[in-house]
């Protein structure tokens, strides 16, 4: 009689139906490939660093065309970060070249880069300001505004490499893996809008010296990181040369 209760009782426990638990796993996938993107690619595109090169570059603007900027700039930055996750490795492999490759031949433009910024000229404060040309800006937004200052060939390899773990599993986790991604990656951009469009806001509170000094050790950071990434890369390089050998 005990055991008879026993599976009456049971038969009438209710478990929550399957679609819920299927929609918590699919939760659970969305929100851990999210929170990878968002912090594998934070110190890679580094905002506050990266709007200070962008002063840099572009020089002090009004605040309405700074705004403008940062918008298509972020909006460059999603789009070539999307592209790069969903087609990037076909990319590579249709033209034969390798992540190595990539992040040699990268660092070196990074490098470059920092030299030129590192031995840029102080504008002369007495010299009037002449209007900026938005044509001239618009050439920029990509490259390099978007590449390789905001997205360097460390956020190529690193995106690669989200996509490959992104696309492990079921075809439900492919596409529940890479909508987290894409999501992580929007997300990084509104960041990246925000800290370029009210970049010039921040510096006004600094000091003109206090700024070309912090741009110089910025520059030279810059330097370090593209030699890093190139040495990386040549490493990379000379490993797999080794194996390919023996």
């Amino acid at each position: 009689m005990q055991i008879i209760c026993f599976y009456r009782c049971a038969d009438n426990i209710t478990f929550p139906p399957r679609r819920y638990s299927d929609k918590i796993i699919s939760m659970r996938i969305v929100i851990q490939f999210l929170v990878l993107a968002f912090s594998a690619l934070l110190p890679l595109i580094n905002p506050v660093g990266s709007s200070l090169i962008l002063l840099g570059i572009v020089g002090q603007l009004p605040s309405r065309l700074m705004h403008s900027l940062a918008r298509r700039i972020a909006l460059s930055t999603a789009v070539f970060l999307i592209v790069i996750d969903l087609a990037g490795a076909g990319i590579l492999k249709l033209f034969g070249v390798s992540l190595p490759v990539v992040q040699f031949s990268g660092g070196i433009v990074v490098a470059a880069m920092g030299w030129r910024l590192l031995n840029q000229k102080d504008a002369d404060a007495s010299a009037p300001l002449s209007p900026p040309d938005p044509e001239h800006l618009e050439r920029k937004i990509f490259y390099p505004l978007t590449f390789p200052i905001t997205a360097g060939p460390g956020t190529l390899v690193v995106t690669l490499t989200l996509s490959a773990h992104a696309t492990k599993g079921t075809l439900p986790e492919i596409l529940l893996g890479q909508l987290g991604l894409i999501i992580g990656m929007l997300l990084m951009c509104v960041v990246v809008y925000l800290f370029y469009a009210y970049a010039p806001g921040i510096t006004s509170h600094i000091s003109s010296s206090t700024a070309h000094g912090i741009m110089r050790v910025i520059s030279f950071v810059v330097i370090c990181i593209g030699v890093q990434i190139a040495w990386n890369g040549f490493t990379a390089l000379l490993a797999g040369h080794t194996i390919y050998i023996h």
